[in-house]
């Protein structure tokens, strides 16, 4: 008896849908699924596990090298990968595969509702996927690959996903087996293809932002190991269990990016816990981009990890990066008010401490226009709020140069702020105002009394100058309106 193709099953799935309701269609579905010799079956279910479970949409190819993995087994034969069109015939119709993308879907998102429905089919999804990841990396075929990203993926398409999403799997369910698998494969991690893969994937930090990704920068080598892996990733489970392994100690120096630094920049709680509580790692360490795991918790805003850090006496809350910029600037310049009054909070904190180039935690913030921020840093006695930078310029002139009307209203509220204070280059916060159109921060300056509206830089140009040169209407017209002359024009 001739077998009916993908498409007749799906009509065929398509009507019963609309006949019974599709609850019950899945139902019987999946009868016919698991009715089918054991070979099938098996095909089958897993089929639907991997398309209904995976982290992205899997390729056709992806889906065919995954259900090839054979556990237990040293190693990977691509031959034993089923076709596509076999996965299609054994899921009866619940699966597809899209033809402008060539990524295996369930035919409809109701599928997948209805999956969820009955945990039973699948048992334990995440676990079973994590050991297939593992045991697919810990294949001798792939321990053989170079570490070069770029040169192995097209012939082996599995590889990708397993180095990626392994640690997602696995955190989610956990097994004894999967446990096992994952120590094997940490126990010589570095340089293993799978974790530069990973890395391509991370973004990392300087001190002036995102740079790029470890992975795709060439300048960026550096070890990456086991326990750095399990600590980025957040398996609280295998961290424990390598930090007790004395040959993970890193016994060769301070690495580039510590395994505290990894969990705080990822807001990996429960492991920035552990490895504080029971193997601390150089807490205050800066890596190779000059960054401490606290500024690691700032700049990605983990407060809880940001708490947890401060809630030890060896982190020292001062340490800056490679430019001088403290912890509290950051948090500052990020507008981060909670974190703010928890380091001001900290007795050891230096809430003036200037970077390389004389800047405050307050003239972040200022310039950045968190007025909560700076209302708060304003409230310690010990933050000057008119201290200058090396060039001159005032936390008032940056609020001024942003336009942040409140907080020039706040810092001038202060008798310490000379609302006139001109930088190196001559520029007073009125000029400031005045080179970004900001008329609210210019009619607050003139409000003042204490401005001298025709002061000019040291390029012998006045604030009336260059808004006649900029075009700012507004701003010309709120000059003139307090006595100051129009420039004369050079003559033609």
């Amino acid at each position: 008896m001739r077998q009916p193709t993908n498409h007749r099953r799906r009509e065929r799935l398509n009507k019963t849908i609309d006949g019974l309701g599709w609850a019950d269609a899945y139902s019987s579905t999946i009868k016919r699924i698991k009715a089918q010799d054991e070979d099938k079956s098996g095909l089958g279910v897993a089929a639907l596990m991997w398309v209904s479970h995976a982290e992205r949409p899997l390729s056709a190819d992806e889906l065919c090298h995954a259900l090839a993995v054979e556990l237990g087994s040293k190693d990977f034969n691509a031959g034993n990968a089923p076709s596509i069109s076999t996965l299609m015939s054994c899921c009866q119709g619940l699966i597809t595969v899209d033809k402008e993308t060539s990524t295996a879907r369930l035919i409809h998102p109701t599928v997948k509702e209805y999956l969820s429905t009955r945990p039973d089919i699948f048992g334990k999804p995440h676990a079973a996927m994590a050991e297939i990841c593992l045991t697919y990396l810990n294949s001798g075929q792939v321990k053989a690959l170079s570490a070069d990203p770029s040169t192995v993926i097209h012939d082996n398409p599995f590889l990708e996903y397993c180095s990626i999403y392994w640690g997602i799997h696995a955190k989610r369910e956990l097994s004894d087996n999967a446990r096992s698998l994952a120590i094997e494969l940490l126990h010589k991690y570095d340089g293993h293809i799978s974790g530069r893969l990973l890395l391509k994937q991370v973004k990392y930090l300087d001190s002036k932002g995102s740079a790029g990704n470890f992975g795709s920068d060439p300048g960026i080598d550096f070890p990456f190991r086991g326990l750095d892996c399990a600590s980025f990733l957040g398996i609280v489970e295998l961290v424990g269990t390598l930090t007790a392994m004395p040959g993970f100690r890193d016994e060769r120096g301070v690495p580039m990016l510590t395994p505290l630094a990894w969990a705080a920049r990822n807001g990996q709680e429960g492991v920035v816990e552990m490895l504080l509580g029971n193997y601390e790692l150089y807490p205050n360490w800066s890596d190779c981009f000059g960054l401490t795991p606290l500024i690691y918790a700032i700049r990605c805003g983990h407060e809880r990890v940001i708490e947890i850090l401060l809630g030890k006496r060896s982190v020292d809350p001062n340490v800056p990066d490679d430019g001088g910029k403290t912890p509290l600037s950051y948090a500052a310049q990020d507008g981060l008010e909670g974190v703010v009054k928890i380091l001001l909070g900290r007795p050891a904190i230096i809430p003036d401490k200037v970077d390389h180039s004389g800047r405050t935690p307050l003239s972040f913030g200022a310039e950045n226009g968190h007025l909560r921020v700076v209302e708060t840093l304003l409230r310690e006695y010990r933050v000057n709020p008119d201290k200058p930078n090396r060039h001159g310029q005032t936390p008032l002139s940056y609020a001024a140069s942003g336009g942040h009307e409140e907080v020039v209203k706040i810092l001038l509220e202060r008798k310490e702020v000379n609302p006139d204070e001109p930088d190196y280059d001559d520029r007073t916060p009125l000029l400031c105002a005045a080179s970004g159109g900001h008329e609210g921060v210019v009619k607050i300056l003139l409000g003042q009394g204490k401005v001298n509206p025709n002061k000019p830089d040291n390029n012998s140009q006045t604030p009336l100058m260059i808004a006649t040169r900029l075009g700012f209407q507004e701003v010309i017209t709120l000059l003139q309106s307090h006595g100051v002359e129009t420039p004369a024009q050079p003559e033609a």
